[in-house]
C-alpha cells in the first residue's frame, strides 16, 4: 500500500524497519501504520495550528481522507498489532473531529491543552450582574410550583417563565458573540507571535466566557425542563435547588 501523507506529530522510528517517521501515521519507508503518540493533540492530527478559526470544508475533507486511510478494513491481512493501531488512530481521529467541528468545544479543548482549563470544568457561580434576574427566576419557579400544587391556573406564570427563558437565551447569544470576538483575538495573537502574558490574558477571558456560557445554558435548559410536559408534577429540579436563595 502507498504511504499516505499525514503531517508530523512527534519524532519517532518505525517499529518495523526502524526508519525515521517524524510522527507520521505511516512509515515513509515501508508504509507500515505507526502508533499514535499519546501527546499528539487534536490540532496536530489535522495538521492545524493552535487557532480557533478553522475552515469547516477543509476539516471535513481532511477527516474523510484520513478516515479512509486509517479504516480497519484496510488492515484485514495485517498483524493484530496493526489492526489495533488502526482502531486506536481511527478512534482518536473521530474524537478530534467531533471536538474541532464544534466552536465551543474547540475553545474548551484549546484551553485544556494550554493548561488553562481542566477537562470537564464548568464553574457554576452566578455572574454578579445576573444575580437579581436569577433570584427572580427562582421566585417564578416557586410560584409556578405552588400554583400547580394548589390546582390554580398557571397560564400567566408559564408565560412569565417563557419570557425569562427568552431573556436568558438572548444573553446566551451575546456570550457566543463575545466568544467569537475573543477567538479572533487569540488567532491574531498567534499570528503576531504575541507575548505569553498577552496570550494568557486572552485565554483567561475565554475561560470566563465559557463559565458564563455554561451557567446561562443550564438556566435555559432548566427552565425548558420545568415547562415541558409532566415536569411540573415532579419534585424541585436541580436547577431550582442550585439557584441562589433556593430553599431559603
Amino acid at each position: 500500500m502507498n504511504a499516505p501523507k499525514i503531517s508530523p506529530i512527534s519524532a519517532g522510528s518505525c517499529w518495523s524497519c526502524k526508519a525515521a517517521t517524524n510522527g507520521v501515521a505511516f512509515c515513509p519507508n515501508c508504509g507500515k501504520i505507526q502508533p499514535v503518540f499519546a501527546q499528539a493533540n487534536y490540532f496536530e492530527l489535522f495538521a492545524l495550528p493552535r487557532k480557533l478559526g478553522i475552515g469547516m470544508n477543509d476539516l471535513e475533507q481532511e477527516f474523510l481522507q484520513q478516515s479512509w486511510k486509517l479504516h480497519p478494513d484496510n488492515f484485514v491481512n495485517a498483524s493484530e498489532s496493526e489492526k489495533e493501531t488502526s482502531l486506536q488512530r481511527s478512534s482518536k481521529l473521530n474524537d478530534a473531529h467531533r471536538v474541532l467541528r464544534d466552536p465551543v468545544a474547540r475553545v474548551e479543548y484549546l484551553l485544556e491543552i494550554e493548561d488553562m482549563r481542566k477537562e470537564g470544568e464548568h464553574k457554576q457561580q452566578a455572574p454578579p450582574e445576573l444575580l437579581e434576574e436569577v433570584f427572580e427566576l427562582n421566585e417564578s419557579l416557586d410560584e409556578l410550583r405552588d400554583a400547580k400544587s394548589a390546582g390554580a391556573d398557571v397560564t400567566a406564570l408559564r408565560s412569565k417563565l417563557k419570557a425569562a427563558q427568552q431573556n436568558f437565551q438572548t444573553k446566551l447569544s451575546e456570550v457566543d458573540a463575545e466568544l467569537q470576538t475573543a477567538a479572533k483575538q487569540w488567532d491574531a495573537a498567534q499570528d503576531a507571535n504575541a507575548a505569553d502574558a498577552d496570550k494568557k490574558a486572552i485565554m483567561q477571558h475565554l475561560n470566563e466566557l465559557l463559565n458564563r456560557r455554561s451557567y446561562i445554558r443550564n438556566l435555559v435548559d432548566g427552565v425548558e425542563k420545568e415547562l415541558s410536559a409532566g415536569a411540573l408534577d415532579q419534585p424541585p429540579s436541580d436547577l431550582q435547588r442550585d439557584l441562589p436563595g433556593a430553599g431559603s
